[in-house]
């Protein structure tokens, strides 16, 4: 899938924590010629002791007189979050925890797979998942009666933190759009169906619940780690332990949360229904309607039309899609900003002036004619079994992509690579210590026959705790929770529930026809943990999370030429389960933060994973039926779109023809080229910052990585929103934070999480009550706000004919 997701720059976590001098200790920077400070994520932390005008978090931190420096992954862990506070005999598992777990469990992923055939992907808030939970338990609690057993067992106190935290994190598990979807969806459309419902569910099922086993068997490394901070549950914790450490502080705040959130509950039926120009308002495309530049370059209130640069959106769906201008770093928006920059262009590059501006599908322009173009016809070139036949090929011809597309390949690709030297230049330690466990001293421990036995206790609960308590690589909050005598969860509980879901998943492949060979899907799996524990190493440690989709495409082609299915399959069984694997492991890491039993989460875990896969394959079966001329059309609308079934489709028939098409000598060679590219382009900006002395120091805030991936990210979808994300960004980021510090940390991340809430309330109810998400549409009457997209674009740029279709 299109997975536009929020990235973020390096934490400098070198420092050891020593909590016997953490109440007199005030951190200060270490180091600090040499590693230019630190960069936090999505805790909305720029913690650059080293940036000009911006305060350090512990100036702003809730509660006002805060001395003590928050730079180090130990200073987030215990100061914004108590780790000195637990009450080992609090209730968790309720009646309310499973009627609203499993209640926004099934909210959260239904939503989610809405958001999937959005013109712009979409991500449920897990902030906006945590504040329902609040809102619907605080309810219960006061509405139910205690009296009696029915009322006991229904109410059988005031809603505690650690309810709170199981219900997010069940609802977290499965608000997620299992990538089998995507794999299901193009079949349908692009391959005349799939031969086994039931075969279709259970390999939606199978290759999430692979993802949560890896993550729960590499735990040790990514998880209970002081470095493995997984940023973007802090504001999480932060908020669960702020809304019930003081209620009577809490209910004053909620107050403020729900009008903010009526309010913009209330607007957004204007943009996504009565008034939609204001999903994007372009001045220029408003002065000349006739000019394909304007629609291409200005224009973007529409799938697919174009780069969006200059347009105000007032639609905070499209301002904040996959991350929230109020709490994403500022050092992140820069470098986003700098990526976007980059990205605007335009030439007849790869035949672009031939085909549409912004198109997923693939295309075919002949010899005899290049200026037009037609959508490639892939039935032609495909046998019975779906395989490529190359001697049609040679017939059709390869296919064209668009330039935009292929610009998102590419950058892509050098993103890939240039994230791993990134990470290996800037964290070096962080990722040795991740991989330890490549030492020959520990692959030579492997191989002895008490490792074989894993099953068996090779020690004491006593003299495992005396152990892991004298770690001081391991969180102060795990250490917290063995004290209070949490049991672990078995290593043979992950490992069963991973052979399980081989064994289905397997069995799925074949009852599906997918071409992917046993072997293959063995390979899926070890790809998985590989992706699992390099990336998501650096996830954890930084939170800058990178699209594995692209090279999981690549591999497949290479080792399954002319098997577009089984590159589907393959890409589904690396790509969506490592995406899982990382979402569960941030899971893991929150349910550490609020010292939920282990054994709880895991089984909580399991429930949100099955019922979330299971909506999702429900969902994508409804839409599919009902949307399907549009998931096939070029360009779709600006309620429902298939560019990312289509992305899916496109990368799986051309990589299966990749000899062809990305090898070097051939036209798209440069795809490939680009991931040695990357390798090199960290390198100048590390030297100069290493080397330039003291006026180079701004080096160290530039993330190539990031700049490479938002290259290519305007290639796909309504790119309406990006100039006022940027607006809203640095004024809440910079100019708020900086001199209202107070009112930032009183309020930021609840308007966030308000106005995420209530933007997406009424996008859920709009899709059902009036979009077709329930089959039939009801759309409003055509005028000047909400225009008829067969003749001008929502932001009345000019149509492309090329665009309809």
């Amino acid at each position: 899938m299109s997975s536009k997701r929020p990235a973020f720059a390096r934490v400098d976590t070198d420092r050891v924590f020593d909590p016997a001098q953490e109440s007199s200790r005030t951190y200060e920077l270490q180091d600090a010629d040499e590693k230019g400070g630190f960069h936090a994520t999505s805790d909305g932390v720029d913690s650059d002791t080293d940036t000009k005008g911006l305060p350090a978090y512990d100036d702003v931190r809730e509660g006002a007189q805060i001395t003590d420096h928050v730079e180090t992954a130990a200073d987030l862990v215990t100061k914004i979050i108590h780790a000195d506070e637990d009450d080992p005999d609090m209730p968790v598992l309720t009646f309310r925890t499973f009627f609203l777990g499993l209640g926004l469990s099934c909210f959260g992923s239904v939503l989610q797979e809405i958001f999937y055939f959005k013109p712009q992907t979409i991500f449920v808030s897990l902030i906006f998942l945590t504040v329902w939970a609040y809102i619907l338990g605080d309810f219960m609690a006061f509405a139910i009666p205690r009296k009696g057993a029915i009322g006991r067992f229904l109410n059988p106190h005031p809603f505690n933190s650690k309810e709170h935290a199981a219900i997010t994190i069940m609802a977290s598990a499965a608000a997620q759009s299992a990538l089998a979807t995507e794999a299901l969806a193009a079949q349908e459309l692009f391959y005349g169906g799939y031969p086994s419902k039931a075969a279709g569910i259970f390999a939606v099922l199978s290759s999430q619940l692979i993802g949560f086993a890896v993550a729960g068997l590499l735990r040790e490394v990514i998880v209970h780690p002081t470095k493995m901070i997984w940023p973007m549950t802090i504001p999480v914790s932060n908020l669960l332990e702020t809304i019930h450490r003081d209620r009577t502080e809490t209910k004053r705040k909620m107050r403020i949360w729900y009008m903010v959130f009526f309010a913009v509950f209330f607007w957004e039926i204007l943009p996504e229904y009565i008034f939609t120009t204001l999903i994007g308002v372009s001045v220029f495309c408003l002065a000349d309607q006739k000019n394909l530049f304007f629609t291409n370059f200005f224009g973007g209130a529409t799938g697919n039309e174009g780069l969006g640069v200059l347009n105000i959106s007032f639609d905070w769906n499209y301002i904040a899609p996959f991350f929230n201008p109020l709490w994403y770093p500022l050092s992140s928006t820069v470098n986003t900003m700098l990526g976007i920059i980059g990205w605007l262009y335009y030439n007849n590059v790869w035949q672009a002036k031939s085909m549409p501006f912004l198109s997923q599908e693939l295309f075919n322009l002949t010899a005899s004619n290049t200026t037009y173009f037609s959508v490639y016809n892939q039935s032609l070139i495909l046998n019975n079994d779906f395989t490529i036949n190359f001697d049609a090929l040679d017939v059709q011809g390869v296919p064209y992509l668009t330039a935009t597309y292929v610009g998102y390949i590419l950058t892509t690709n050098m993103g890939l690579s240039a994230t791993i030297v990134y990470m290996l230049l800037w964290n070096w330690d962080d990722l040795k210590y991740a991989w330890a466990w490549a030492h020959p001293s520990a692959l030579r421990k492997l191989m002895t026959m008490d490792t074989l036995y894993f099953w068996r206790e090779k020690e004491t609960p006593a003299e495992r705790n005396r152990r892991k308590q004298a770690d001081p690589n391991l969180d102060p909050h795990y250490k917290l929770m063995l004290r209070n005598g949490y049991k672990e969860v078995p290593l043979w509980w992950w490992a069963l529930t991973l052979i399980g879901c081989w064994i289905i998943g397997l069995a799925c492949m074949y009852s599906l026809k997918s071409t992917l060979p046993w072997w293959g899907f063995l390979l899926a799996t070890v790809f998985t943990f590989v992706f699992t524990l390099f990336f998501g190493a650096q996830y954890g440690m930084t939170g800058f999370g990178f699209n594995l989709q692209p090279v999981c495409q690549m591999l497949a082609g290479y080792m399954f030429p002319g098997r577009p299915l089984a590159n589907f399959w393959f890409t589904c069984f690396t790509y969506n389960a490592t995406s899982e694997a990382q979402v569960l492991a941030k899971d893991l890491r929150l349910a550490q933060y609020t010292h939920l039993p282990p054994r709880i989460t895991f089984g909580l875990q399991v429930l949100g994973c099955l019922v979330g896969a299971l909506l999702n394959w429900v969902m994508m079966v409804s839409i599919v039926s009902a949307q399907r001329p549009l998931l096939t059309a070029i360009q779709g609308s600006s309620i429902w779109s298939g560019q990312n079934i289509q992305i899916f489709n496109s990368a799986a028939i051309t990589w299966s023809m990749a000899p062809r098409l990305y090898s070097i000598g051939q036209r798209y060679q440069w795809c490939t080229i680009a991931y040695l590219v990357g390798f090199i382009v960290p390198v100048p900006m590390y030297l100069m910052y290493k080397y330039g002395g003291m006026k180079a120091k701004w080096a160290s805030y530039i993330n190539p990585s990031i700049i490479l991936w938002f290259m290519g990210n305007l290639f796909v979808g309504i790119n309406a929103g990006f100039t006022t994300f940027f607006i809203i960004a640095f004024v809440f980021q910079w100019y708020i934070r900086k001199y209202h510090p107070k009112f930032f940390v009183d309020w930021n991340y609840l308007i966030s999480a308000a106005l995420d809430g209530g933007t997406q309330i009424m996008v859920f109810i709009l899709t059902f009550a009036v979009a077709g998400g329930s089959g039939v549409a009801h759309p409003f009457p055509y005028w000047a706000g909400n225009p008829d997209l067969s003749l001008t674009n929502t932001d009345h740029c000019m149509v492309n004919p090329g665009n309809i279709g």
